[in-house]
């Protein structure tokens, strides 16, 4: 019973490693939806759009499937078309980092956008009157602020993206949902594994709520100061 013990602790860290980058990748696409999102181009606008409503439409196990199974079959057709033989598998973390990050990139699109229009144009003016660019204003004047307004929605979407890393089980990755399964199948004691491994979970969620509310705290005391 210990040996399984130890190895779900080994495989919390595929789970929190698989949360870190697909929070990388969530970050990544979401600043680019909210890019597109406030674009003033249409075309981009409407891509954006689309993005955040088909992908919140649809359920994450769903995605996760569409995206490893349809993903091998593409890959291996299109190997067919070249000319080349023998099949391509796809790798279940790069797999599973990449739809967790595609799927929650598009709360973090909305949590950007929402975090970006909270703050008053007239500062963006104000830094371009002043002869700074674009990229200048960006990174010295919205992207501080944003960072703030977007801290409470973040912090919802980093919870809820690590409770979603368990369905990266279903595709075979080996972390923590994955070996209680192995173990609870080897032992016929499911209850005792599955429970350890909802406390590593609300560990490593209560930890994280810590930190992010520290943190959010810092970035506040400017705005609670000018309140006073």
């Amino acid at each position: 019973m210990q040996a399984y013990y130890l190895s779900i602790l080994q495989a919390s860290l595929v789970t929190i490693a698989v949360s870190l980058a697909s929070l990388a990748v969530s970050v990544v696409f979401g600043l680019l939806g909210a890019a597109a999102r406030l674009s003033p181009g249409r075309l981009a606008s409407a891509a954006g759009a689309a993005y955040t409503t088909v992908v919140r439409g649809i359920p994450d196990l769903v995605m996760m499937l569409l995206v490893f199974y349809g993903g091998t079959m593409g890959l291996n057709h299109l190997m067919e078309a070249l000319g080349r033989k023998g099949s391509v598998d796809i790798n279940p973390f790069l797999a599973g980092v990449l739809t967790l990050g595609f799927i929650y990139g598009a709360y973090m699109t909305e949590t950007f956008r929402g975090a970006i229009l909270a703050i008053p144009r007239g500062q963006a003016e104000a830094a371009w009157a002043f002869g700074m660019g674009r990229r200048q204003t960006f990174l010295r004047i919205t992207a501080p602020q944003m960072v703030r307004y977007a801290l409470p929605g973040f912090t919802n979407n980093w919870l809820v993206l690590i409770k979603s890393t368990a369905l990266v089980s279903l595709i075979g990755l080996q972390e923590m949902t994955y070996i209680a399964k192995q173990a609870s199948a080897a032992t016929r004691s499911p209850f005792e594994f599955f429970l350890f491994t909802a406390a590593l979970f609300l560990l490593f969620t209560s930890a994280s709520l810590w930190v992010l509310r520290r943190l959010d705290t810092r970035y506040s005391l400017g705005a609670r100061r000018v309140s006073l």
